[in-house]
C-alpha cells in the first residue's frame, strides 16, 4: 500500500499492518500471519506499553487483532524477500495510490517494477 506518506517509517509501517489486517478480515481470514521486514514494528506491538507515542495506531491494533483467534506477526529481513522488498519500492514509486492484496502481483505492477527474481 502506497497511499499516504507518513511522517516516520514506523508510522507507514503500523498504518500498513492495520490495512492489512483490515483486509485479511474482509477476506474472511481468521489464522493469520504477518510478516514484516520492520523489527521495530514487530517490538512495538510485542510490548506495546514502551511505545506511547504511538497509542493510537497501538489501539487500533489491538481492536483489529481481537478479530482474530490466531494472530502472528514475525519478522523477516529485507535481504531474505527481495522480491516483496523489490514491489514495495515500485509500488512507493507509482504515481497513482496502490492498493493490492494477493499472494502475486499484477502484472501491471510486476512490469512497471522489472523482472521480479
Amino acid at each position: 500500500m502506497n497511499f499516504r506518506r507518513s511522517l516516520l517509517a514506523l508510522h507507514a509501517e503500523s498504518e500498513s499492518l492495520i490495512w492489512a489486517m483490515r483486509c485479511m478480515k474482509t477476506l474472511d481470514f481468521s489464522d493469520v500471519v504477518f510478516a514484516t521486514d520492520c523489527s521495530q514494528l514487530v517490538k512495538m506491538v510485542s510490548s506495546p506499553d514502551e511505545w506511547p507515542a504511538f497509542a493510537t495506531y497501538l489501539e487500533e491494533f489491538r481492536r483489529s487483532k481481537s478479530l482474530f483467534p490466531s494472530f502472528k506477526i514475525q519478522h523477516i529481513p529485507r535481504a531474505s524477500n527481495l522480491v516483496a522488498d523489490k514491489l514495495a519500492r515500485g509500488a512507493q514509486s507509482f504515481p497513482l495510490a496502490v492498493l493490492y492484496v494477493d499472494s502475486t502481483p499484477p502484472a501491471w505492477l510486476s512490469e512497471s517494477v522489472g523482472p521480479l527474481s
